[in-house]
């Protein structure tokens, strides 16, 4: 008999966290199309703006951003810290560590990235400003997709929670290099110069053994303040700080893992809902059958709907076919295209990188992306819940 996985105590806090998060962030999203949607919505909009200020030195630093900046540029700086913790644990001593674990969600995740980019490109490719946001449905939301296959209890089995989970965690490493290299504004060489002093100071900390997460903190917060300040989008100095947290504890559980747990219920419960809350909202008023049929709005959507169900089962079943990697075990082929067609839920990281991708211009584009990211993300979820639901009823 195959010998089937079985969830790690850490896997398990992580799924019951994902599960329970997932539904506070579909929640929060629901409110915003809805307070945008009806009397509320010049509240709803003046909630967003709302006034923030940081004065350090009696106006030698001053920070003056509206709500929605902040949780976009340092809340979401905290999920990406979360991420990268969750990325360096799966490759340390997780499901990553080792290769033939790891080359299948790998090569997953690669084409669940590649092919909705390219379905993106091919709608947007006469339109040069529409193109600049390739990389919208190249990600995965990881809450959703979690949660959904949580609710869903036996239906899915263990080796493709974990599949998911991992492609999920490799497509938010994919995502990361993609807004390092592609979304980026002007260049400050001095505050690019000041962040890498900041990483040698937490290599030095690292390599000495340090065990205090808080000075590794406060380091990572002015490596924020350096990144933000240099045209590099700040929220991956959460990524590069993490990784540099220890892995390995001394007494107990390492300063990594500590953070971690601690971590997960505020970026479930406050961080992610907050950022659905302040980026779902979209006013149906007024939108016509050509609003919905705009290339940005269909390469999004078809991009997360088709592309990653494509991408992600397509290169894993080639994978296997060639023998340079196993299918999960105790899952058959319509399960396991199931939990790909859910990978096309890219709901928190679609909207993050398509704030990037056309910041400072119209707002019909910010309309587009929201139209093609909830909607794809709603088709995704519902496509792969059926194909799940009725692949267990046939049995």
């Amino acid at each position: 008999m195959q010998n089937l996985p079985r969830l790690t105590p850490g896997l398990k806090r992580f799924f019951a966290s994902e599960s329970s998060g997932g539904i506070v962030l579909a929640v929060a999203a629901i409110a915003a199309l809805i307070f945008s949607n009806s009397a509320w919505a010049p509240l709803y909009t003046a909630f967003t703006q709302i006034p923030g200020e940081v004065n350090i030195g009696e106006g030698r630093l001053v920070l003056a951003k509206p709500l929605i900046v902040w949780v976009n540029d340092l809340w979401m700086a905290v999920f990406f810290f979360l991420v990268g913790l969750e990325i360096k644990r799966e490759f340390v001593s997780g499901e990553l560590a080792q290769r033939s674990q790891a080359v299948l969600p790998a090569v997953a995740a690669l084409g669940g990235m590649a092919v909705p980019a390219l379905i993106y490109a091919a709608f947007n490719w006469q339109d040069s400003v529409g193109l600049h946001g390739w990389a919208i449905p190249a990600a995965t939301d990881i809450a959703f997709a979690i949660g959904i296959v949580m609710l869903l209890g036996a239906r899915v089995p263990t080796s493709l929670k974990i599949f998911l989970t991992a492609v999920a965690i490799m497509d938010d490493l994919g995502a990361i290099v993609v807004i390092a290299l592609f979304y980026t504004s002007q260049l400050s060489l001095a505050m690019l110069a000041a962040a890498a002093v900041c990483l040698l100071v937490l290599l030095a900390l690292n390599r000495s053994g340090v065990q205090r997460a808080d000075l590794y903190i406060v380091v990572g917060l002015v490596m924020w303040l350096c990144v933000l300040k240099s045209g590099v989008h700040a929220t991956l100095a959460g990524v590069a700080t993490a990784l540099f947290v220890p892995s390995a504890g001394r007494e107990g559980r390492s300063p990594a893992e500590k953070l971690e747990h601690g971590l997960h219920p505020w970026v479930s419960f406050l961080i992610l809902p907050m950022f659905a809350f302040a980026n779902a909202g979209v006013s149906l008023r007024g939108l016509s059958v050509s609003d919905l049929l705009h290339p940005v709005s269909m390469g999004i959507a078809l991009g997360l709907l088709i592309g990653k169900a494509v991408g992600v089962f397509g290169t894993s079943w080639l994978m296997i076919r060639l023998g340079w990697a196993s299918k999960p075990g105790g899952a058959d082929w319509v399960q396991f295209f199931g939990v790909c067609v859910l990978c096309g839920i890219g709901f928190t990281m679609s909207l993050f990188i398509g704030g990037l991708a056309f910041e400072g211009l119209s707002a019909d584009y910010e309309t587009r992306v929201k139209l093609g990211v909830i909607g794809g993300s709603l088709l995704s979820g519902i496509a792969g819940t059926l194909i799940l639901l009725r692949r267990r009823s046939a049995s």
